[in-house]
């Protein structure tokens, strides 16, 4: 499987070919921070299933985590932590241009999750915004 996929403005694109190593929401606090988002997708691959066209800006989010983003538009795209995934990159799944060709498999860190987690459903719900 190859998917392609890239930031906001278009200035870094990426592929990433063959099956993900995992495929998860995170919801810690440092992702949902970064993101400014109650959750990030996150697909993990070997760093070698990865090439990036452009040049990511990066951000020492904390001691041995790195997180990647574009620095025009600033959509995030990677995170890298050798002593939790060696070898391995974690690409936000909703840059890809198809987000929906890898659905989450897990949610993690929920721990962390906003105590309102689950309510959504009970929302109103629009396919666009309200009239």
């Amino acid at each position: 499987m190859k998917q392609v996929g890239g930031c906001h403005c278009g200035a870094i694109r990426y592929e990433v070919s063959g099956e993900p190593v995992h495929n998860a929401l995170c919801y810690c606090n440092d992702c949902r921070r970064s993101a400014g988002a109650p959750t990030v997708h996150w697909t993990l691959f070997p760093k070698e299933a990865v090439s990036v066209t452009g040049t990511p800006a990066k951000y020492e989010s904390s001691p041995g985590t790195t997180r990647q983003f574009c620095a025009r538009c600033g959509t995030g795209l990677f995170y890298l932590n050798e002593a939790i995934f060696p070898g391995q990159i974690d690409v936000q799944a909703a840059t890809l241009d198809d987000p929906s060709a890898l659905p989450p498999q897990a949610c993690v860190q929920l721990a962390d999750a906003p105590t309102w987690l689950g309510s959504e459903a009970s929302l109103p719900h629009f396919e666009r915004y309200p009239e």
